[in-house]
Protein backbone atom coordinates (compact mmCIF):
# COMPACT_ATOMS: atom_id res chain seq x y z
CA UNK A 1 0.00 0.00 0.00
CA UNK A 2 2.96 2.21 0.87
CA UNK A 3 4.42 1.92 -2.84
CA UNK A 4 0.76 2.69 -4.09
CA UNK A 5 0.46 6.09 -2.30
CA UNK A 6 4.24 7.09 -3.11
CA UNK A 7 3.87 6.36 -6.80
CA UNK A 8 0.40 8.64 -6.43
CA UNK A 9 2.39 11.22 -5.23
CA UNK A 10 4.98 11.10 -7.34
CA UNK A 11 2.59 11.11 -10.47
CA UNK A 12 0.63 14.34 -8.66
CA UNK A 13 3.83 16.24 -7.15
CA UNK A 14 6.99 15.11 -9.28
CA UNK A 15 9.30 12.89 -8.08
CA UNK A 16 12.01 15.46 -5.95
CA UNK A 17 8.54 16.73 -4.38
CA UNK A 18 8.20 13.12 -2.53
CA UNK A 19 11.21 11.95 -0.08
CA UNK A 20 11.74 8.72 1.09
CA UNK A 21 15.10 8.70 2.44
CA UNK A 22 15.87 7.79 5.41
CA UNK A 23 18.10 9.95 6.48
CA UNK A 24 16.31 13.37 5.68
CA UNK A 25 13.03 11.44 7.19
CA UNK A 26 15.06 11.33 9.98
CA UNK A 27 15.69 14.84 10.42
CA UNK A 28 12.21 16.00 9.59
CA UNK A 29 10.76 13.73 12.69
CA UNK A 30 10.30 16.34 15.10
CA UNK A 31 10.16 20.18 16.15
CA UNK A 32 12.24 21.77 18.57
CA UNK A 33 10.40 20.19 21.66
CA UNK A 34 13.10 17.28 20.88
CA UNK A 35 11.85 15.71 24.31
CA UNK A 36 8.69 14.87 23.12
CA UNK A 37 7.98 11.52 21.46
CA UNK A 38 7.73 11.31 17.18
CA UNK A 39 7.18 8.24 15.37
CA UNK A 40 8.39 7.38 11.61
CA UNK A 41 7.31 8.85 8.88
CA UNK A 42 6.47 7.00 5.66
CA UNK A 43 7.56 10.15 3.33
CA UNK A 44 7.71 13.86 2.79
CA UNK A 45 6.10 15.79 1.08
CA UNK A 46 6.88 19.13 -0.32
CA UNK A 47 4.15 20.41 -2.28
CA UNK A 48 3.99 24.15 -4.05
CA UNK A 49 0.38 24.69 -4.50
CA UNK A 50 -3.24 24.79 -3.35
CA UNK A 51 -4.20 22.33 -5.63
CA UNK A 52 -1.19 20.13 -4.58
CA UNK A 53 -1.84 19.94 -0.90
CA UNK A 54 -5.72 18.95 -1.46
CA UNK A 55 -4.42 15.99 -4.08
CA UNK A 56 -1.91 15.23 -1.31
CA UNK A 57 -4.69 15.24 1.43
CA UNK A 58 -7.13 13.02 -1.33
CA UNK A 59 -4.68 10.43 -1.59
CA UNK A 60 -4.05 10.42 2.40
CA UNK A 61 -8.03 9.77 2.65
CA UNK A 62 -8.04 7.08 0.66
CA UNK A 63 -5.51 5.21 1.68
CA UNK A 64 -6.11 6.04 5.32
CA UNK A 65 -2.69 7.83 6.00
CA UNK A 66 -2.45 10.42 8.44
CA UNK A 67 -0.63 13.71 7.78
CA UNK A 68 1.71 15.83 10.03
CA UNK A 69 1.93 19.70 8.58
CA UNK A 70 5.19 21.09 9.22
CA UNK A 71 6.44 24.46 8.58
CA UNK A 72 9.72 25.55 9.92
CA UNK A 73 9.61 23.07 12.77
CA UNK A 74 10.63 26.06 15.12
CA UNK A 75 7.44 25.13 17.37
CA UNK A 76 8.21 24.04 21.44
CA UNK A 77 5.18 21.39 22.12
CA UNK A 78 5.50 18.67 19.84
CA UNK A 79 2.69 19.66 17.26
CA UNK A 80 4.61 19.26 14.09
CA UNK A 81 6.57 15.76 15.40
CA UNK A 82 5.72 12.57 13.11
CA UNK A 83 3.82 9.71 14.16
CA UNK A 84 3.83 6.30 13.07
CA UNK A 85 3.22 5.64 9.32
CA UNK A 86 2.08 9.15 8.63
CA UNK A 87 2.94 12.10 5.74
CA UNK A 88 5.05 14.58 6.54
CA UNK A 89 3.78 17.59 4.62
CA UNK A 90 5.81 20.82 4.13
CA UNK A 91 4.97 24.41 3.39
CA UNK A 92 8.68 25.58 3.03
CA UNK A 93 7.92 25.73 -0.83
CA UNK A 94 4.50 27.45 -0.53
CA UNK A 95 6.78 30.25 0.43
CA UNK A 96 5.35 33.39 -1.81
CA UNK A 97 4.27 37.07 -0.76
CA UNK A 98 1.25 37.37 -2.99
CA UNK A 99 -0.26 40.46 -2.22
CA UNK A 100 1.02 43.69 -0.38
CA UNK A 101 -1.99 46.59 -0.18
CA UNK A 102 -1.36 49.87 1.30
CA UNK A 103 -5.06 50.96 0.23
CA UNK A 104 -6.49 47.95 2.30
CA UNK A 105 -3.59 47.29 4.39
CA UNK A 106 -3.57 43.63 4.00
CA UNK A 107 -0.83 41.46 2.76
CA UNK A 108 -1.92 37.93 1.36
CA UNK A 109 0.63 35.35 1.79
CA UNK A 110 1.61 31.40 1.69
CA UNK A 111 2.31 29.98 5.07
CA UNK A 112 5.85 28.93 4.11
CA UNK A 113 7.09 32.67 4.42
CA UNK A 114 9.34 33.17 7.43
CA UNK A 115 7.42 36.16 9.84
CA UNK A 116 10.60 38.23 9.57
CA UNK A 117 10.38 38.34 5.56
CA UNK A 118 6.86 39.88 5.83
CA UNK A 119 7.73 42.27 8.30
CA UNK A 120 10.68 43.70 6.16
CA UNK A 121 8.65 43.47 3.07
CA UNK A 122 5.77 45.73 4.82
CA UNK A 123 8.13 47.72 6.38
CA UNK A 124 9.31 49.03 2.63
CA UNK A 125 5.78 50.24 2.28
CA UNK A 126 5.21 51.96 5.66
CA UNK A 127 3.11 49.22 7.15
CA UNK A 128 4.05 47.21 10.22
CA UNK A 129 3.08 43.52 10.61
CA UNK A 130 3.17 42.88 14.74
CA UNK A 131 3.44 39.57 15.81
CA UNK A 132 6.30 38.77 16.68
CA UNK A 133 7.58 35.33 18.51
CA UNK A 134 11.00 35.13 19.12
CA UNK A 135 12.14 32.67 16.71
CA UNK A 136 10.48 35.40 14.01
CA UNK A 137 13.47 35.24 11.67
CA UNK A 138 12.64 30.86 11.71
CA UNK A 139 9.44 30.51 11.88
CA UNK A 140 7.36 30.76 9.36
CA UNK A 141 3.30 32.27 8.98
CA UNK A 142 1.75 29.06 8.73
CA UNK A 143 3.29 27.74 12.03
CA UNK A 144 2.50 30.86 13.77
CA UNK A 145 -1.08 30.18 12.65
CA UNK A 146 -1.05 26.98 13.81
CA UNK A 147 -0.12 27.69 17.43
CA UNK A 148 -1.29 31.56 17.40
CA UNK A 149 1.65 32.62 17.97
CA UNK A 150 2.27 35.87 20.24
CA UNK A 151 5.78 37.49 21.19
CA UNK A 152 6.94 40.60 22.47
CA UNK A 153 4.50 43.04 20.73
CA UNK A 154 1.77 41.18 22.25
CA UNK A 155 1.34 43.75 25.41
CA UNK A 156 0.14 46.32 22.90
CA UNK A 157 -0.87 44.50 19.43
CA UNK A 158 -2.19 41.67 20.48
CA UNK A 159 -1.40 38.15 18.99
CA UNK A 160 -1.59 36.37 15.60
CA UNK A 161 -5.53 36.12 15.86
CA UNK A 162 -5.86 39.32 16.11
CA UNK A 163 -4.52 39.61 12.57
CA UNK A 164 -5.54 36.98 10.29
CA UNK A 165 -9.03 38.08 8.69
CA UNK A 166 -9.36 35.09 6.21
CA UNK A 167 -7.91 31.77 5.40
CA UNK A 168 -7.71 29.29 2.56
CA UNK A 169 -7.86 26.01 4.24
CA UNK A 170 -7.47 22.23 2.52
CA UNK A 171 -9.53 19.63 4.65
CA UNK A 172 -8.82 16.20 5.16
CA UNK A 173 -11.04 15.36 2.43
CA UNK A 174 -9.28 17.79 0.06
CA UNK A 175 -11.57 20.16 -0.47
CA UNK A 176 -10.75 23.69 -0.27
CA UNK A 177 -12.19 26.32 2.45
CA UNK A 178 -12.11 29.85 1.96
CA UNK A 179 -12.57 31.32 5.47
CA UNK A 180 -13.05 35.06 6.63
CA UNK A 181 -12.91 38.09 4.20
CA UNK A 182 -10.72 40.83 3.25
CA UNK A 183 -12.37 43.75 4.66
CA UNK A 184 -12.52 45.51 7.68
CA UNK A 185 -15.32 44.12 9.32
CA UNK A 186 -17.83 40.87 8.66
CA UNK A 187 -19.66 39.05 11.11
CA UNK A 188 -21.90 36.75 9.03
CA UNK A 189 -21.62 32.97 9.97
CA UNK A 190 -19.49 31.63 12.50
CA UNK A 191 -15.93 32.61 13.31
CA UNK A 192 -14.23 30.13 11.85
CA UNK A 193 -11.31 31.57 11.07
CA UNK A 194 -10.30 32.01 14.45
CA UNK A 195 -11.54 28.34 15.29
CA UNK A 196 -8.63 27.69 12.88
CA UNK A 197 -6.28 29.54 14.23
CA UNK A 198 -4.50 28.16 17.15
CA UNK A 199 -5.45 24.45 15.66
CA UNK A 200 -1.91 22.97 14.89
CA UNK A 201 -3.12 21.48 11.60
CA UNK A 202 -5.80 19.21 13.08
CA UNK A 203 -8.55 20.36 11.50
CA UNK A 204 -7.12 21.42 7.94
CA UNK A 205 -4.19 22.54 6.04
CA UNK A 206 -3.55 26.30 5.81
CA UNK A 207 -2.49 27.18 1.66
CA UNK A 208 -2.69 31.28 2.38
CA UNK A 209 -3.93 33.70 5.04
CA UNK A 210 -4.90 37.25 4.31
CA UNK A 211 -3.60 39.11 7.18
CA UNK A 212 -4.07 42.64 8.89
CA UNK A 213 -1.41 45.13 9.01
CA UNK A 214 -0.99 48.12 10.72
CA UNK A 215 0.78 51.95 10.04
CA UNK A 216 4.44 51.46 10.59
CA UNK A 217 5.19 52.37 13.94
CA UNK A 218 6.91 55.59 14.80
CA UNK A 219 10.89 55.40 16.75
CA UNK A 220 10.87 53.70 19.69
CA UNK A 221 12.91 54.01 23.38
CA UNK A 222 13.75 51.45 25.61
CA UNK A 223 14.37 51.10 29.47
CA UNK A 224 15.53 48.90 31.69
CA UNK A 225 15.17 48.48 35.69
CA UNK A 226 16.81 46.42 37.66
CA UNK A 227 15.13 45.17 41.15
CA UNK A 228 16.44 43.57 44.45
CA UNK A 229 13.49 41.18 44.09
CA UNK A 230 10.84 39.69 41.89
CA UNK A 231 7.93 41.71 44.08
CA UNK A 232 9.46 44.75 43.10
CA UNK A 233 9.68 43.66 39.72
CA UNK A 234 6.00 42.75 39.39
CA UNK A 235 4.51 45.48 40.91
CA UNK A 236 6.77 48.16 38.69
CA UNK A 237 5.23 46.54 35.91
CA UNK A 238 1.34 46.58 37.24
CA UNK A 239 1.67 49.95 37.94
CA UNK A 240 3.10 50.54 34.20
CA UNK A 241 0.25 49.57 33.08
CA UNK A 242 -2.22 50.78 35.72
CA UNK A 243 -0.51 54.40 35.04
CA UNK A 244 -2.57 54.14 31.93
CA UNK A 245 0.66 53.67 29.78
CA UNK A 246 0.54 50.73 26.94
CA UNK A 247 4.15 49.89 26.18
CA UNK A 248 4.51 48.55 23.03
CA UNK A 249 7.08 45.90 24.82
CA UNK A 250 7.15 44.61 28.88
CA UNK A 251 9.65 41.90 29.45
CA UNK A 252 10.21 40.19 32.41
CA UNK A 253 13.70 38.48 33.46
CA UNK A 254 13.95 36.38 36.75
CA UNK A 255 17.29 36.61 39.15
CA UNK A 256 18.59 33.51 38.48
CA UNK A 257 17.96 33.96 34.64
CA UNK A 258 19.69 37.37 34.60
CA UNK A 259 22.45 36.11 36.29
CA UNK A 260 22.94 33.41 33.86
CA UNK A 261 22.79 35.95 31.11
CA UNK A 262 25.55 37.85 32.69
CA UNK A 263 27.60 34.64 32.94
CA UNK A 264 27.14 34.22 29.39
CA UNK A 265 27.26 37.68 28.52
CA UNK A 266 28.92 40.34 30.35
CA UNK A 267 25.36 42.77 30.04
CA UNK A 268 26.45 45.04 33.30
CA UNK A 269 23.77 42.94 35.65
CA UNK A 270 24.89 43.10 38.86
CA UNK A 271 25.09 39.51 40.87
CA UNK A 272 22.41 40.58 43.53
CA UNK A 273 19.65 41.10 40.89
CA UNK A 274 16.08 39.91 41.78
CA UNK A 275 14.57 40.59 38.67
CA UNK A 276 15.13 42.68 35.47
CA UNK A 277 12.10 44.81 33.88
CA UNK A 278 12.55 45.72 30.38
CA UNK A 279 10.04 48.45 28.27
CA UNK A 280 9.58 49.69 25.40
CA UNK A 281 7.84 52.71 23.76
CA UNK A 282 6.87 53.07 19.77
CA UNK A 283 5.23 56.62 20.22
CA UNK A 284 7.63 58.59 18.21
CA UNK A 285 8.76 62.23 19.72
CA UNK A 286 6.42 60.99 23.12
CA UNK A 287 8.73 58.00 23.69
CA UNK A 288 11.18 59.98 25.50
CA UNK A 289 8.26 61.13 27.75
CA UNK A 290 6.79 57.80 28.36
CA UNK A 291 10.16 55.80 28.54
CA UNK A 292 10.82 58.84 31.62
CA UNK A 293 7.13 58.06 33.32
CA UNK A 294 8.21 54.33 33.25
CA UNK A 295 11.69 55.29 34.64
CA UNK A 296 9.92 56.90 37.28
CA UNK A 297 7.41 54.60 37.92
CA UNK A 298 10.24 51.93 38.21
CA UNK A 299 12.24 54.00 40.87
CA UNK A 300 8.75 54.32 42.73
CA UNK A 301 9.28 50.55 43.57
CA UNK A 302 12.48 50.35 44.40
CA UNK A 303 14.82 49.86 41.22
CA UNK A 304 18.12 50.07 41.98
CA UNK A 305 19.06 51.08 38.89
CA UNK A 306 17.10 52.51 35.44
CA UNK A 307 18.84 52.68 32.50
CA UNK A 308 16.69 54.94 29.56
CA UNK A 309 17.93 54.78 26.35
CA UNK A 310 18.29 57.85 24.11
CA UNK A 311 17.94 56.75 20.75
CA UNK A 312 17.65 53.47 18.85
CA UNK A 313 21.26 51.83 18.95
CA UNK A 314 20.62 52.59 23.29
CA UNK A 315 17.35 50.56 23.34
CA UNK A 316 18.74 48.16 21.13
CA UNK A 317 21.66 47.17 23.54
CA UNK A 318 18.77 47.67 26.11
CA UNK A 319 16.45 44.93 24.89
CA UNK A 320 19.78 42.38 23.97
CA UNK A 321 19.37 41.16 27.57
CA UNK A 322 15.51 39.65 26.76
CA UNK A 323 16.73 38.22 23.02
CA UNK A 324 19.91 36.42 24.80
CA UNK A 325 17.49 34.11 27.34
CA UNK A 326 17.79 31.09 25.26
CA UNK A 327 21.31 31.62 24.45
CA UNK A 328 22.29 31.64 28.18
CA UNK A 329 19.64 28.82 29.07
CA UNK A 330 21.05 26.03 26.53
CA UNK A 331 23.94 25.68 27.68
CA UNK A 332 22.85 24.92 31.44
CA UNK A 333 21.19 21.26 30.17
CA UNK A 334 18.13 20.13 28.89
CA UNK A 335 15.21 22.66 28.78
CA UNK A 336 11.55 21.81 29.46
CA UNK A 337 9.70 25.46 28.06
CA UNK A 338 6.15 26.24 29.76
CA UNK A 339 3.99 28.74 28.71
CA UNK A 340 1.77 29.65 31.57
CA UNK A 341 -0.06 32.56 31.40
CA UNK A 342 -2.27 34.42 34.52
CA UNK A 343 -4.08 37.45 35.20
CA UNK A 344 -1.40 40.12 35.78
CA UNK A 345 -2.65 40.43 39.24
CA UNK A 346 -1.41 37.01 39.99
CA UNK A 347 2.22 37.32 38.33
CA UNK A 348 3.71 37.73 42.14
CA UNK A 349 1.89 34.35 43.52
CA UNK A 350 2.40 32.72 40.00
CA UNK A 351 6.65 33.37 40.65
CA UNK A 352 6.53 32.74 44.27
CA UNK A 353 5.07 29.25 43.34
CA UNK A 354 7.43 28.58 40.86
CA UNK A 355 10.55 29.11 43.04
CA UNK A 356 8.66 26.80 45.95
CA UNK A 357 8.19 23.78 43.11
CA UNK A 358 11.81 24.22 42.79
CA UNK A 359 12.60 23.45 45.94
CA UNK A 360 9.94 20.91 46.22
CA UNK A 361 11.00 18.96 43.02
CA UNK A 362 15.44 19.76 43.59
CA UNK A 363 14.72 20.81 40.06
CA UNK A 364 16.08 24.41 38.74
CA UNK A 365 13.56 26.79 37.06
CA UNK A 366 14.75 29.84 34.97
CA UNK A 367 11.53 32.29 34.32
CA UNK A 368 11.50 35.58 31.86
CA UNK A 369 8.13 36.04 29.87
CA UNK A 370 5.79 38.77 28.75
CA UNK A 371 4.98 40.71 31.98
CA UNK A 372 2.62 43.29 30.21
CA UNK A 373 0.24 39.96 29.78
CA UNK A 374 1.13 37.84 31.93
CA UNK A 375 2.28 35.13 30.08
CA UNK A 376 5.61 33.85 31.55
CA UNK A 377 8.17 30.75 30.04
CA UNK A 378 9.30 28.82 33.07
CA UNK A 379 12.11 27.15 31.77
CA UNK A 380 12.85 23.65 33.68
CA UNK A 381 16.46 22.56 33.30
CA UNK A 382 17.74 19.16 33.72
CA UNK A 383 20.52 17.33 33.00
CA UNK A 384 20.65 15.49 29.80
CA UNK A 385 20.30 12.04 30.63
CA UNK A 386 19.83 11.79 34.08
CA UNK A 387 17.15 9.55 34.57
CA UNK A 388 16.24 10.79 38.11
CA UNK A 389 16.82 14.85 37.04
CA UNK A 390 14.38 13.92 34.37
CA UNK A 391 11.44 12.59 36.34
CA UNK A 392 11.40 15.87 38.68
CA UNK A 393 11.56 17.95 35.93
CA UNK A 394 8.69 16.35 34.44
CA UNK A 395 6.74 16.53 37.52
CA UNK A 396 7.90 20.06 38.04
CA UNK A 397 6.93 21.42 34.75
CA UNK A 398 3.06 19.62 35.40
CA UNK A 399 3.27 21.39 39.06
CA UNK A 400 3.51 24.88 37.10
CA UNK A 401 0.33 24.28 34.71
CA UNK A 402 -1.65 23.05 37.57
CA UNK A 403 -0.11 26.36 39.72
CA UNK A 404 -1.16 28.85 36.33
CA UNK A 405 -4.64 26.93 36.51
CA UNK A 406 -5.14 27.18 40.32
CA UNK A 407 -4.58 31.40 39.88
CA UNK A 408 -7.28 31.27 37.14
CA UNK A 409 -4.78 31.20 34.07
CA UNK A 410 -3.65 28.68 31.10
CA UNK A 411 -1.79 26.10 30.62
CA UNK A 412 -0.37 27.89 26.89
CA UNK A 413 -0.30 31.75 26.18
CA UNK A 414 1.05 30.85 22.61
CA UNK A 415 3.09 27.72 21.97
CA UNK A 416 0.52 25.49 21.91
CA UNK A 417 -0.63 22.10 22.95
CA UNK A 418 0.79 19.56 20.43
CA UNK A 419 2.22 16.45 22.87
CA UNK A 420 3.97 18.28 25.56
CA UNK A 421 0.56 19.36 27.22
CA UNK A 422 -1.88 17.40 26.05
CA UNK A 423 -2.68 15.23 28.91
CA UNK A 424 -3.50 19.05 30.85
CA UNK A 425 -6.12 19.69 28.39
CA UNK A 426 -9.15 18.74 30.12
CA UNK A 427 -8.02 20.32 33.24
CA UNK A 428 -8.37 23.80 31.82
CA UNK A 429 -11.93 22.95 29.61
CA UNK A 430 -13.77 20.86 31.95
CA UNK A 431 -15.17 17.50 30.23
CA UNK A 432 -18.07 19.05 28.34
CA UNK A 433 -15.58 21.64 26.68
CA UNK A 434 -13.10 18.66 25.81
CA UNK A 435 -15.79 16.94 24.75
CA UNK A 436 -17.20 19.66 22.17
CA UNK A 437 -13.65 20.05 20.74
CA UNK A 438 -13.51 16.13 19.54
CA UNK A 439 -17.05 17.02 17.92
CA UNK A 440 -15.32 19.87 16.00
CA UNK A 441 -12.28 17.74 14.72
CA UNK A 442 -14.75 15.27 13.98
CA UNK A 443 -16.54 17.84 11.64
CA UNK A 444 -13.43 18.75 10.19
CA UNK A 445 -11.27 15.54 10.10
CA UNK A 446 -13.86 12.68 10.51
CA UNK A 447 -11.13 9.57 10.01
CA UNK A 448 -8.94 11.73 12.17
CA UNK A 449 -6.09 11.68 9.61
CA UNK A 450 -5.26 15.39 10.65
CA UNK A 451 -1.77 15.30 13.41
CA UNK A 452 -3.51 12.66 15.41
CA UNK A 453 -2.73 12.30 18.99
CA UNK A 454 -2.05 15.92 18.92
CA UNK A 455 -3.96 18.68 20.81
CA UNK A 456 -6.79 16.05 21.65
CA UNK A 457 -5.45 12.59 22.73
Amino acid sequence: MSDLLVARLRSVLGDNAVVVDADVLESHRNDEATFCTAGVPLALVRPSTTAEVSEVLKAASEFGVPVVTQGARTGLSGAANAVDGCLLLSTARMNRILEISTEDQVAVVQPGVVNAELSRAVLEQGLFYPPDPSSWEMSTLGGNIATNAGGLCCVKYGVTSDFVLGLEVVLASGEVLRTGRRSAKGVAGYDVTRLIVGSEGTLGVVTEATLALRPEPEAALTAAATFLSIEDGIAAAAAVMAAGLRPSLLEFIDGPTARAIQDYRDMGLPADVGSLLIAQSDRGARAADDVARIAAICTAHGAVEVAEASDAEESRMLLEARRLVHAALEPLGTSLVDDVAVPRSKLVALLRGIAEISTKYDIPIYCAGHVGDGNMHPNVIFEPGNTAAEARALEAFGAVMELGLALGGTITGEHGIGTLKAKWLEDELGPVGLELHRRVKHAFDPAGLLNPGKVLR
